[in-house]
């Protein structure tokens, strides 16, 4: 009698053990637009390399690591969960990011925007609006893996929004308008999270949620990959256009200029091919 392999067991970041699956991993590379021979090999070693608990960091470490010694542009599409977490340390640019991917779908953005409230003022992050409709973003930006917006995060944004839309709705110039909230982040949601947001009208948006639409279809769908997904800048360089309000791989080509006057042209061209790969 033929015995089925033992499953190996890998574990999550927020502590979670579950079943490796190659086909999620291989799932993951054909995203990053890698050629299938390129990725069978990736698989090929891993999976060699693989131990009972291992971390699905060190997975992602690896195909990634293996990826871009083969092919950048593909490596830097495969980290784009990461590169989502090297927006920080603060949230800023996250926020910018964030309107930046409204203002693709036909809205005009404003950031950092303090409204009054029937109660107190607040800042909100990102002001969207686009005909009659006018949205208010918080954006809650994590720098980890494994972290995951609990339920506290909506029932507080849902206070704020309320106190906020009794005022702006009262306004006699906002009566053709309609407004909603939302909560936006670069990781995860509980159940219990989600279950309130619906259930107050709010709109969640995260990495994986909905399932439709979610925060990573978004990205690939409009093109707007982060400059963090780079491959060929350091944590510094990347660090130095991010303070310059660059926070898009599409706005250092519409800059060329800049990148011209700080590298060479050997890097230039390199930092251009990642960035078009990005944007097929």
């Amino acid at each position: 009698m033929r015995h089925q392999p033992k499953e190996t067991m890998i574990t999550k970041a927020s502590g979670e053990r579950l079943a490796f699956s190659a086909k999620k991993l291989k799932d993951s590379l054909l995203r990053s637009g890698a050629p299938p021979g390129i990725i069978d090999d990736i698989i090929i070693q891993i999976t060699s390399r693989l131990y009972d608990g291992i971390p699905t960091a060190k997975i992602y470490s690896m195909a990634f690591q293996l990826l871009k010694q083969q092919k950048k542009g593909p490596a830097a599409k495969y980290k784009l969960k990461n590169a989502l977490m090297e927006l920080g340390p603060t949230g800023f640019p996250f926020e910018q990011f964030i309107a930046r991917i409204f203002r693709k779908m036909g809205f005009a953005t404003s950031t950092g925007k303090v409204l009054e409230g029937k109660c107190v003022r607040h800042e909100v992050d990102v002001v969207a609006q686009k005909d009659h409709e006018q949205y208010l973003v918080e954006c809650k930006f994590h720098q980890q893996r494994g972290i995951y917006c609990d339920v506290k995060i909506p029932l507080y944004i849902s206070a704020r929004f309320n106190d906020i839309e009794q005022v702006l709705s009262g306004k006699v110039k906002n009566k053709t308008l309609t407004f909603q909230g939302w909560v936006v982040t670069n990781t995860h949601f509980t159940k219990d999270a989600i279950a309130f947001g619906m259930c107050a009208g709010l709109n969640l948006l995260g990495w994986d949620f909905p399932v439709r639409d979610n925060l990573k279809e978004l990205i690939d769908r409009y093109g707007l990959h982060p400059l963090t997904c780079l491959t060929t800048l350091t944590q510094q360089e990347k660090q130095e256009f991010l303070q310059r309000n660059m926070v898009l791989c599409s706005e250092l080509m519409e800059h060329e200029a800049i990148l011209e006057n700080k590298f060479s042209a050997e890097r230039v061209e390199k930092i251009k091919a990642e960035c078009a790969h990005l944007a097929s």
